[in-house]
């Protein structure tokens, strides 16, 4: 399938689904009122479904607080983050991405915090998103040549598009108060493990646990009551496919490649679920 351009994600996110658009196309519904995504991550989605079909309501949410910061920062104070990001491109090293490493958030503004997140972002290792149990950034420091710390002309049409869009830090059990009758929701959450050594979802301090997966089913099958178009991204595993093997449901796979990972050689395609009520 052809390679769907023009995306403007700006956060190196474990499963983005830029690669998924030209799979994801004639997936999604043609008609639909408002969008929601409860779990934002890179936005692929967003993006695509703001300029394909611009609908009249956005609402997209995630319950990582430095990621819907920076969302709302690029969504209103584009020209002071890009000043702070040019900052940190003069002064980028191994030495000054530690000493940016062990800044406290709380201290600082959210301007501050936006451009802090994009700059450990683009510069740590294997772009990589995680924090440890006092929800700390850990990941080491990246060896990258040149490193797109301002990424502007990226950062600009996001501003573009991120215009009228509801931004919010919420659980994906408060989307339901967010969803109407026509409207579209997609959840992309943190997957499945395939396995017990591949298990990454360290996004908040919170781990994403089998017991979430089932409340989120749960979710899934309430806001199907709704009389809207509901798709789901997760793992092509057993669990995942029993959570939602009712009969109003249809699940059909897509090829993904996994870049997240430290062993160059476990990138390969493997296959992912899509599960639809339409």
């Amino acid at each position: 399938m052809p390679k769907i351009n023009g995306v403007p994600t700006f956060v190196k996110w474990a499963g983005g689904k830029t690669q998924l658009l030209s799979q994801f196309k004639p997936i999604f519904p043609r008609k639909f009122k408002g969008y929601i995504e409860p779990f934002v991550g890179s936005s692929a989605v967003f993006f695509f479904i703001k300029k394909e079909f611009n609908p009249e309501k956005i609402v997209v949410s995630d319950t990582n607080e430095e990621l819907i910061n920076a969302y709302l920062v690029v969504q209103n104070n584009l020209e002071e983050l890009l000043g702070l990001l040019k900052v940190y491109k003069e002064n980028h090293s191994k030495e000054y991405y530690y000493g940016v490493r062990a800044l406290d958030v709380v201290k600082m503004s959210p301007v501050e915090r936006a451009a802090r997140f994009l700059y450990l972002n683009k510069t740590c290792f294997n772009g990589l998103y995680r924090i440890n149990s006092k929800g700390q950034f850990n990941v080491p420091f990246g060896k990258y040549k040149n490193p797109n710390i301002v990424n502007e002309k990226t950062l600009r049409e996001a501003n573009k598009l991120l215009q009228g869009v509801t931004i919010k830090l919420q659980s994906f059990e408060k989307s339901v108060d967010d969803v109407d009758e026509g409207d579209f929701v997609y959840f992309d959450p943190p997957y499945h493990p395939l396995s017990k050594t591949a298990n990454f979802t360290s996004y908040t301090k919170k781990t994403f646990l089998e017991e979430d997966q089932r409340d989120l089913a749960l979710v899934f099958e309430k806001i199907n009551q709704k009389g809207v178009k509901i798709m789901l991204s997760n793992s092509d595993t057993e669990f995942v496919r029993s959570l939602y093997s009712n009969n109003m449901f249809k699940i059909q796979t897509v090829k993904a490649r996994r870049v997240i990972n430290c062993n160059a050689s476990k990138r390969g395609k493997i296959n992912e679920l899509v599960v639809m009520n339409y």
